[in-house]
């Protein structure tokens, strides 16, 4: 059976859990890196007889994780993919406060797992992959905080800027290639996860956008992890992915 290759960051939890759970059918093979690995995902690949492959690893070793992505891509039966996709969802929210009070090791990480990784990682993954016939796709989850600056959230708009300004330089080199991978960074919408939790919870004296937040989900505007994994996999599933550098889910 032409299986279809899906490598998932951040998959134990959250929207990247959701994705996860939809990816374990039959037809598609599914490695997830996340810290920790999750048994329920595990049981239910076995209950759908579908591979997967769970690695404990902290993107914040991001030259570690990507060297082994690498490894392994290059010893894979290749020729049996139709498909090859990346997805760079993992994302963490540091410290909430102005830039003059971020703790150094707190804003290290923040661009570590935000920027440098999905880099890293995409880096491995095209290389690795350069020679495949399988057609190949990169999707990086982006935020509309990438595209619209907030006080107190200069690390994570920063990187998710980044992982945008990234993504059309690499749709431009890719674009220059016979059989170049098609990449978009998609924004999902405002999803009830544990980031919001954490900006509902920030000090509103260092947040001043606190309101703002807690305001969402008592209207009940947030999309639940499940309909935003749907959502996202259907626009990853279109024909004229690619399309488009740096899109929007709900455009």
């Amino acid at each position: 059976m032409t299986q279809h290759l899906f490598i998932l960051t951040g998959a134990s939890r959250g929207m990247g859990l959701a994705m996860a759970r939809k990816l374990l059918k039959p037809g598609n093979s599914l490695l997830c890196i996340s810290r920790k690995t999750n048994e329920t995902l595990a049981a239910q690949a076995r209950m759908a007889d579908t591979p997967l492959l769970q690695w404990a690893q902290d993107l914040a070793n991001s030259i570690e994780t990507s060297a082994r992505l690498e490894q392994w891509l290059r010893e894979q039966a290749h020729g049996s993919f139709s498909t090859a996709v990346l997805i760079n969802n993992a994302g963490m929210i540091p410290g909430i406060g102005p830039l003059s009070d971020a703790d150094a090791d707190n804003l290290h990480q923040g661009l570590s797992v935000g920027l440098e990784a999905p880099m890293q990682l995409t880096a491995s993954f095209l290389r690795a992959t350069q020679g495949w016939s399988a057609r190949r796709k990169i999707l990086n989850i982006s935020s509309g905080l990438g595209r619209k600056a907030m006080a107190s959230q200069s690390i994570y708009c920063a990187a998710k800027a980044g992982m945008d300004h990234f993504t059309r330089c690499v749709a431009l080199e890719e674009a220059l290639k016979p059989n170049g991978a098609a990449i978009c960074s998609l924004a999902p919408g405002v999803i009830d996860t544990d980031m919001q939790t954490q900006l509902r919870g920030a000090d509103a004296s260092a947040f001043p956008d606190q309101a703002n937040f807690i305001s969402l989900k008592d209207k009940g505007q947030l999309t639940s992890p499940d309909e935003a994994a749907a959502r996202i996999l259907a626009y990853l599933a279109r024909p004229d992915f690619g399309s488009q550098p740096v899109a929007d889910v709900r455009d």
